[in-house]
């Protein structure tokens, strides 16, 4: 069989299993990265396993997403990540480097590799060539201590790229489409792979703008080929001696295909407020506008943020319109610099800030009450902004500019002649930012540095004979983790202390949640199609076990977060027949009978509605792996039992 690029990649780091549709895997993870929201805990379970050092070929820790101190909490953070990247061999990057993903592709990628990061938007380093997977951070902390990585066989979706994009339209306008056609579920149990002569026409930065955004079609993963494209982006880097062909085998075989004819895209936005509410930009031309921002972990190239600069030449954002830049990285914005973009920004009325997530996460750059955003940010989910009644839309940077400039969502086709831009032949850096690993002998005298947010990681107990509970929230389709857990200024310094941050457990939904929930000793969660959608954090899985919810019941689950359930012992189950969702309903109590037992061996198992004394059936479709997790609580509760054996 002629063989795609993402299956030759797993098979390439195989350790058990075989590549089987369906059948589950485990893989030899080559690179990790961590940030800042989520590195916290990672290095605390990874401390819990005893190891004196990381055993991956390359892990790094990057600080992106709370870089704003507004007290103590995030500076002792950054100080713990710091000593213990520095005790256990990791690579650095401080705040203000730069977000995780575009400094990782410009000083550590390589075509080939394996990419497992605590943080859904890794798969953006497909556009190497790299096999880039987000999950949650206790499988993180386990691939840094050597140890595989366990995912199903995907399917693989191949989507063939045609001709080439014209003026004012981008790779953000690709992956919009992608969003249009196959919804943010249309990922779900996949790997993205594209291929064909359109392909050749993208740069690296292109690809990553479209591997990013596979993370909200659900994928598993994103995977370009490497070519001359590729090649060309490290050579720039200086990192040429990174670079190796890679690409599917001639006719390769797709499980699904899709085909883009690149010059009949349009301008597209994502409407408020999902990424695949997608419109042609002209359906939605005359909307006011009050904020603009470009960059951040998408969108975040010299090339995206040159075609901004240079179309604000000469001219300045219009009345009342925050317009605000976001580097990717520190070598981004030194680069636009040197070819003047500063001083254009500078002109025009934009407020340059250091490079780091920031507003992608709610932090800071909160757009005003009712008033219409423009990002070329990835999500847009309600509230994530920090705004909670926000009207926030996603486009490419070419859009995004035209409604600087014109107050309102415009077609930036009206803005005339494309802007010639032209990178740099070779890119300026300064690795002596990073903190390399120290030597071996050197490590065990660092001392890691703890600040008084960083609470004691919480014991959890085993899955009990039966449970009964009740049923706390009833949910419909697509909660995101931003819904389960939010982010933002005021929520994420406390990502280290699990108690503190269990308090905002679901409050965007129902500010009662935390309260009742302690009442009740905890209970079960409800939902419908694509629960967890979004964010890796396993804050939405780790809070809500805290609290004491065991059982999570719904339509269909995201891959990240319903790993991060089994991880952490609660079990996620799906309705046999889903039109038994409309018989739970939330404050009603369900017993499961025999839940250890089914658990141990079964594929189905029922529960009473008690008082109805109706029985609704769930699927247990979990690994034998899986299965153990469960029973004893969790991962790292399996990991401390067989360890002491």
């Amino acid at each position: 069989m002629n063989k795609n690029l993402a299956r030759k990649i797993i098979e390439a780091h195989i350790v058990s299993g075989s590549w089987e549709p369906g059948s589950e895997v485990a893989i030899k993870i080559d690179h990790t990265l961590t940030q800042d929201a989520t590195g916290t805990l990672v290095f605390l379970e990874f401390e819990s396993l005893g190891l004196d050092s990381v055993k991956t070929e390359l892990s790094a820790s990057y600080v992106d997403h709370n870089i704003l101190q507004t007290d103590y909490r995030n500076a002792d953070d950054h100080r713990f990540l710091m000593t213990a990247a520095m005790r256990f061999g990791v690579y650095y990057s401080p705040p203000g480097n730069g977000v995780s993903h575009p400094v990782h592709m410009e000083r550590f990628g390589a075509p080939g590799k394996t990419l497992l990061g605590a943080d859904s938007h890794t798969c953006t380093a497909g556009a190497l060539g790299m096999l880039a997977i987000g999950t949650g951070g206790l499988d993180v902390a386990l691939a840094m201590a050597g140890e595989p990585f366990f995912l199903k066989v995907p399917k693989v979706m191949g989507v063939k790229l045609t001709k080439k994009l014209k003026p004012w339209v981008s790779a953000k306008d690709v992956i919009l489409e992608m969003l249009r056609r196959h919804t943010v579920k249309g990922g779900v149990g996949r790997i993205i792979e594209y291929w064909g002569p359109g392909v050749k026409t993208l740069t690296a930065t292109d690809r990553a703008t479209i591997a990013n955004m596979g993370a909200e079609l659900g994928a598993t993963a994103t995977v370009f080929p490497s070519d001359e494209m590729t090649r060309d982006f490290l050579e720039r880097q200086g990192r040429v001696k990174n670079w190796a062909p890679l690409e599917a085998d001639p006719n390769a075989v797709y499980d699904e295909e899709d085909e883009i004819d690149l010059s009949a895209l349009v301008p597209l936005i994502a409407c408020p407020s999902s990424p695949d509410n997608v419109k042609r930009v002209s359906e939605v031309e005359g909307t006011p506008v009050a904020q603009v921002i470009v960059g951040s972990s998408v969108n975040f190239s010299f090339r995206d943020l040159m075609v901004v600069c240079k179309t604000l030449r000469g001219r300045t954002a219009y009345p009342g319109v925050s317009l605000e830049i976001n580097p990717g990285s520190r070598a981004v914005l030194e680069n636009i610099e040197r070819a003047g973009g500063t001083a254009i920004l500078n002109h025009s009325g934009a407020r340059v800030h250091q490079s780091g997530c920031l507003g992608c996460i709610g932090m800071g750059q909160a757009p005003a009450t009712k008033a219409a955003s423009v990002r070329t940010f990835p999500r847009n989910f309600k509230g994530r902004s920090g705004t909670e009644d926000d009207y926030v839309y996603l486009s490419s940077p070419e859009t995004a500019v035209a409604a600087a400039l014109y107050g309102q969502i415009t077609d930036p086709r009206k803005l005339g002649p494309f802007p010639r831009i032209t990178e740099p032949k070779k890119y300026e850096y300064n690795d002596s930012i990073i903190i390399k690993p120290l030597p071996h002998e050197e490590r065990a005298r660092v001392e890691v540095v703890r600040g008084p947010n960083i609470a004691p990681f919480p014991d959890f107990d085993a899955l009990p004979s039966e449970y009964e509970g009740k049923v706390l929230l009833k949910l419909g389709d697509n909660v995101s983790t931003d819904e389960i857990l939010p982010a933002g200024n005021r929520v994420l310094p406390f990502r280290s202390n699990i108690p503190k941050i269990s308090e905002f457990a679901f409050e965007r939904l129902d500010r009662s949640f935390f309260q009742r929930c302690k009442e009740a000793g905890g209970g079960i969660i409800a939902a419908g199609e694509n629960y967890g959608q979004g964010s890796s954090r396993e804050h939405a899985a780790i809070a809500p076990r805290y609290l004491g919810i065991r059982v999570k019941i719904a339509k269909s689950f995201a891959r990240i977060h319903r790993a991060n359930l089994v991880n952490f012992g609660i079990l996620p189950l799906v309705f046999v027949d889903p039109s038994d969702y409309k018989t739970i309903e939330q404050g009603g109590t369900l017993w499961f009978r025999g839940l250890r037992e089914a658990v141990a061996s079964s594929d189905e198992i029922g529960a009473l509605i008690k008082g109805k004394e109706r029985a609704v059936r769930f699927t247990l479709s979990l690994s034998k792996r899986e299965r153990s997790y469960i029973l004893e609580g969790g991962l790292l509760n399996y990991i401390k039992k067989n360890r002491g054996r």
